[in-house]
C-alpha cells in the first residue's frame, strides 16, 4: 500500500536524522537531542467507492453450535481443567509472524499463553467468551477441516487495495457493519439524529474515537461513510478486519481448539 512506502521513507529519514543529529550537536558544542517525531495526519474525509463486505454467515454445523455453548459455560466458570479437555493435546499452532507455539508444551498451556488466560482481571476468560459467542467460522486455506473464527466477509482484495490507495489509508483503518442498515448518528449519543444508514460495505473508522465519559454509557466509533459524511456508530455494530482468530478441528471425540492467530507477545 502507498502508506507503507511513505512510512518506510519516514522511518529511514528519521533514522538518518537520529544518526546525524549527535554529530552536528557535538560539532556545535551542544548536548545531543533526539528529534520529536509526530505521526502523519489522518487522510482527509471524502467520498469513496463502496466495496462490498457482506457479513459472514454462521457456521451451521449443530455439533459446532453445541461446542460453542460448552465453551461459553466453561468460560463462565473459569474452569481450566474442563477447557483443557477441549484443546488439542499436541500440535497446537499459534501464529503471529510465524508459529510461536512451544511444541514441548500442551495445547492448553499454549492457548493460555496466547490469550493471557491467567490474567488476574479475568480478561483471558473474556476473550474465550467472545470467541465462543461468535457463530461464524471459515475453513483455513490449505488445512482441510480446520475452521477459524470469526470468519471475514467475502471482500474483493483488488477492490480493497484500490480503495486503500485512493483514500490513502491503511487496511487497519477499515471494518464492516455486522448487518445491513446500521444507523450513523450525528454525535456519539444513542439519541442523536440519524444522518445515514449503511449498506453492507467496507467502512472507514477514524482514529479520533474516544471512550464514553461514563462506564455505563454505550461506546461509539467515529466513522467516514462512502458518501463522504462523518458520524458515529455503536461500537458493537462493526467488526474489524484481520483481528485475532481461534481455530478448531473435529476428531472422533468432537470439536477442539486447535490453534490461534494473533494473541499476546510470546
Amino acid at each position: 500500500m502507498r502508506r507503507c512506502l511513505i512510512a518506510s521513507v519516514l522511518v529511514l529519514t528519521a533514522a538518518a536524522t537520529v544518526v546525524l543529529a549527535p554529530e552536528r550537536a557535538a560539532a556545535q558544542g551542544q548536548q545531543p537531542q533526539l528529534p520529536l517525531l509526530k505521526p502523519p495526519p489522518p487522510a482527509p474525509i471524502k467520498p469513496y467507492t463502496p466495496v462490498a463486505a457482506p457479513p459472514p454467515q454462521p457456521f451451521s454445523d449443530p455439533s459446532f453450535q453445541a461446542f460453542r455453548k460448552q465453551l461459553t459455560d466453561i468460560a463462565s466458570h473459569k474452569d481450566r481443567a474442563a477447557l483443557a479437555k477441549l484443546v488439542v493435546a499436541q500440535d497446537f499452532f499459534w501464529i503471529q509472524d510465524k508459529d510461536v507455539a512451544n511444541k514441548s508444551k500442551t495445547g492448553i498451556d499454549n492457548l493460555a499463553k496466547a490469550i493471557d488466560l491467567d490474567a488476574k482481571d479475568g480478561s483471558g476468560w473474556d476473550v474465550l467468551t467472545g470467541f465462543a459467542n461468535d457463530p461464524t467460522a471459515a475453513e483455513l486455506p490449505d488445512h482441510k477441516g480446520v475452521m477459524c473464527a470469526p470468519a471475514d466477509p467475502n471482500i474483493d482484495p483488488k477492490a480493497f487495495e484500490a480503495l486503500a490507495n485512493a483514500t490513502h489509508t491503511d487496511p487497519s483503518e477499515w471494518g464492516y457493519p455486522l448487518k445491513d442498515g446500521v444507523e450513523v448518528r450525528s454525535a456519539a449519543k444513542p439519541d442523536a439524529p440519524v444522518i445515514e444508514k449503511l449498506g453492507p460495505n467496507l467502512l472507514r473508522v477514524l482514529p479520533d474515537s474516544t471512550p464514553p465519559d461514563n462506564a455505563g454509557q454505550p461506546a461509539f466509533l467515529h466513522v467516514a461513510t462512502p458518501s463522504g459524511k462523518d458520524g458515529f456508530i455503536a461500537m458493537d455494530a462493526i467488526a474489524p478486519l484481520g483481528g485475532d482468530e481461534m481455530c478448531y478441528s473435529k476428531d472422533a471425540g468432537g470439536w477442539k481448539i486447535a490453534g490461534y492467530f494473533g494473541g499476546v507477545a510470546p
